[in-house]
């Protein structure tokens, strides 16, 4: 079970409207990513998904946070779950719009964001795609979002993570 309380007690709302918590997935390894439908990045999503596909019998999910912080993101919920399924077949858990930076943030990244990248800098969102795979022990990996999910580096942080057999 993940160690980390910090985060297990956040509450998150499905894109459907469902309350839940992040404990809730406190026995799977995580990628935590905020999403964007009309961002460059968006081709991302069919590495994710790719990701749930690899990885989720082995006990990990991605979980994406839709934001239009950047003035990317559709206007509704249903625009969002449409578009995800029909252009890049997702079927990992997608969850209501939030806001990842700033004073009205989501208390999610509020915790998400003080954890340091491979440069040591922690702080704001970036941009679109930023992912954070956490592990069933707790631990907090950053990568900022020109990292594909499917590089080497967040290969080993998702197989790092991965709940012991």
């Amino acid at each position: 079970m993940t160690s980390n309380a910090a985060l297990d007690s956040i509450e998150i709302t499905t894109i459907d409207g469902t309350k839940t918590t992040v404990g809730a997935y406190s026995d799977k390894a995580l990628m935590i990513v905020n999403v964007a439908s009309r961002c460059g990045l968006a081709p991302q999503y069919e590495q994710l998904e790719q990701l749930q596909k690899t990885y989720g019998d082995r006990g990990f999910t991605v979980l994406g946070f839709p934001s239009n912080q950047f003035m990317q993101e559709l206007g509704s919920a249903d625009a969002i779950q449409e578009y995800c399924s029909r252009t890049w077949g997702v079927t990992f858990p997608m969850f209501e719009t939030i806001r990842v930076n700033g004073r009205h943030r989501h208390p999610l990244y509020a915790e998400l964001t003080s954890h340091a990248d491979a440069d040591g800098k922690a702080g704001r969102i970036k941009w679109n795609f930023e992912k954070f795979v956490v592990g069933t022990d707790g631990a907090v990996t950053r990568f900022r979002p020109t990292t594909k999910p499917d590089s080497p580096e967040v290969i080993a942080a998702i197989e790092a993570a991965l709940p012991a057999t």
